[in-house]
């Protein structure tokens, strides 16, 4: 149930961050709604068709989750629920070591994440808030499911790959130089996906197959913000580089009690619902009309 909610939560996200610009774009539709933003032989798109098209397929589910998350706010304030920072912080720290890329790396990105997250518990505890759970079944769940309510040690990492020892020697001497690592990835690695991110491959723990076990042999001798020698891997040799860590933590019943009656309230409940559950008691009126809220 947790990772299907943190899923939504994902989604969600990126789903607002390739849309923005939407909206961002369309700051500026009344002053250049006629500047030509590509031109194709002779034909040309103009700035104001380029915003129809997005407005025509995106901008309707940007307002939706716009007013959903009035809506949430609404709603949670006039019920008087809350969720705690730690609940919040202890999510987040899931999705850093389930789902991570360098773009989610930075305080900003942090800060819209903890958000999502927020939105997100709130929109479970308003659903539930009527439901009951007793301590006994809280328990017990617990008890079964502790696998599920711990966090391993995980590393973040950037590497560089390349074909042959030399080249490997070449780079290590280049970086001991003061040569920055996510440039030399970019020119030397030839792991294309991850060069493309100056060597950023986010978060690995024990157990995944992603990455090579070496990889994290490597990194638990590592200093933050330091390199390991020449790795052998498959595709020749690899310089492992840890960007930081995030520690393992096993979390108590009185850590996550609030979570598990979030949890065992939803399943309970025997239709799913939406923040539109709620659009009617918020009074919201929006430019699609009210009927069309699906």
């Amino acid at each position: 149930m947790r990772r299907k909610q943190l899923w939504i939560v994902i989604a969600a996200l990126i789903l607002l961050n390739c849309l923005t610009i939407v909206f961002f774009l369309s700051k500026v539709r009344d002053t250049i709604n006629d500047e030509v933003v590509a031109t194709v032989g002779k034909s040309e798109i103009t700035r104001q068709e380029w915003l129809n098209e997005l407005e025509s397929r995106y901008g309707k589910d940007v307002l939706r989750d716009m007013i959903d998350q009035k809506v949430i706010a609404e709603m949670a304030a006039k019920y008087k629920i809350k969720v705690s920072e730690e609940d919040v912080d202890r999510e987040y720290r899931i999705l850093q070591t389930t789902y991570s890329s360098p773009s989610e790396n930075t305080k900003t990105n942090e800060k819209k994440w903890k958000e999502h997250i927020r939105n997100s518990l709130l929109h479970d505890e308003i659903l539930t808030r009527d439901v009951k759970v007793s301590e006994k079944e809280m328990k017990a769940y617990f008890e079964k499911n502790k696998e599920f309510f711990s966090i391993p040690a995980a590393y973040h990492l950037s590497h560089i790959v390349v074909k042959t020892s030399t080249e490997a020697e070449e780079t290590l001497k280049e970086l001991s130089q003061g040569s920055s690592f996510s440039a030399l990835a970019m020119e030397r690695s030839i792991e294309e996906f991850s060069a493309n991110e100056g060597g950023d491959i986010g978060f690995i723990f024990e157990g995944e197959e992603r990455y090579p076990t070496e990889y994290l042999k490597a990194a638990k001798d590592l200093k933050e913000g330091t390199w390991s020698d020449p790795v052998k891997v498959e595709q020749g040799y690899a310089i492992v580089k840890l960007e930081g860590k995030i520690k393992g933590k096993e979390y108590s019943y009185e850590d996550v009690k609030q979570q598990i009656r979030r949890e065992m309230a939803l399943e309970q409940m025997k239709t799913s619902a939406t923040t539109t559950t709620f659009w009617e008691e918020m009074k919201v009126e929006w430019f699609y009309g009210n009927k069309d809220i699906n």
